[in-house]
């Protein structure tokens, strides 16, 4: 088969290496082999290029954490046969920047009917995430005001469906008209231009100086600080990543005093703690999908050559919706 591999850790673009002669994987119990049709692209998928995730697979690796494709071949005790339409994330380090990958039986889910491709493969880990957040971890109740970080972006357009979809008030941040264009497009109620207001500001004058109950932050640094001082009382700071690159401080007088919380949304984890919620929250979000609630954004869609081309524009913070490769 074709693919890309890393040999040695650095940026993307240097050190990811196209083969076309990559043995092809044999499904183990329980395990499918998938055909790819679409891998999407995640920040995770640079970090581990750059040796920075949490997860550090050994050299040579394959990058990719979910893929939609067609099973080929499946091994004793998988949950789908040949023909079947799936979506899942392979292991690490053999991931889906290849025409083939494989998926255990606890990462093998449906595609969902209706869905393209690129939809399919870059819903799960952006959904999955959301859907965790919103409810399991920021109980976002109806008719509460959500406030979404990067909302043009993978993470930011899946929660900000999932928050109208909850009944909730959406007002997400972005940079430039552009952007706050796609994010009024999802069904934000107010969409807040970064790079033209001061964040603080604008949400204080949005809510009637009462702030946000839920704020979702795949962002970090400043952006974290920011949403320190608009959190209702009660309110909820759901950490979700740090594209940002500063780590934030979340002083522990200043939550006592405001009386919010700040909410780690580590979604991988349930995978080892609790996988049995998993399949219960995609079976909630194809539910969505099938009312028409949620719809997936694919902003760029590129040949699987064009890999490196596609992880720089998702660095760049210069995208919209989900990165897709397509073999």
């Amino acid at each position: 088969m074709r693919g890309w591999q890393v040999h040695e850790l650095g940026d993307p673009g240097d050190v990811l290496t196209w083969h076309d002669d990559l043995p092809d994987p044999e499904p183990g119990p329980g395990q499918v082999l998938v055909r790819v049709h679409a891998v999407a692209c995640n920040f995770p998928d640079i970090l581990v290029c750059q040796g920075k995730y949490q997860e550090r697979p050994p050299l040579p690796f394959t990058p990719g954490l979910e893929i939609a494709g067609e099973v080929v071949a499946a091994g004793e005790g998988a949950r789908a046969v040949v023909g079947d339409r799936v979506l899942g994330t392979p292991p690490m380090g053999k991931g889906g920047y290849a025409e083939l990958v494989l998926l255990d039986a606890e990462s093998t889910l449906p595609w969902p009917e209706g869905m393209s491709a690129g939809q399919a493969a870059g819903m799960f880990i952006t959904y999955q995430t959301g859907y965790c957040a919103l409810h399991h971890r920021g109980n976002l109740k109806a008719g509460e005001t959500l406030l979404v970080h990067a909302a043009a972006g993978g993470v930011g357009t899946a929660a900000v469906q999932l928050g109208k979809a909850a009944g909730a008030r959406v007002i997400g941040t972005a940079g430039g008209p552009d952007k706050c264009a796609v994010v009024k497009s999802l069904g934000a109620d107010e969409v807040i231009d970064y790079s033209d207001a001061d964040l603080v500001t604008a949400v204080k004058d949005l809510t009637g100086g009462r702030g946000a109950d839920v704020i979702y932050d795949p962002v970090g640094g400043d952006v974290f600080d920011a949403s320190r001082r608009v959190a209702a009382f009660e309110g909820r700071i759901l950490v979700i990543g740090f594209v940002a690159g500063r780590f934030a401080e979340a002083p522990t007088n200043h939550i006592l005093v405001k009386n919010y919380s700040v909410v780690g949304v580590h979604w991988g984890y349930y995978r080892q703690m609790n996988p049995g919620l998993i399949p219960q929250w995609q079976d909630a979000l194809n539910t969505l999908w099938a009312e028409g609630r949620i719809d997936p954004l694919v902003g760029v869609e590129l040949p699987l050559t064009e890999a490196p081309e596609a992880l720089r524009r998702l660095g760049s913070r210069g995208t919209t919706g989900k990165v897709v490769l397509t073999p």
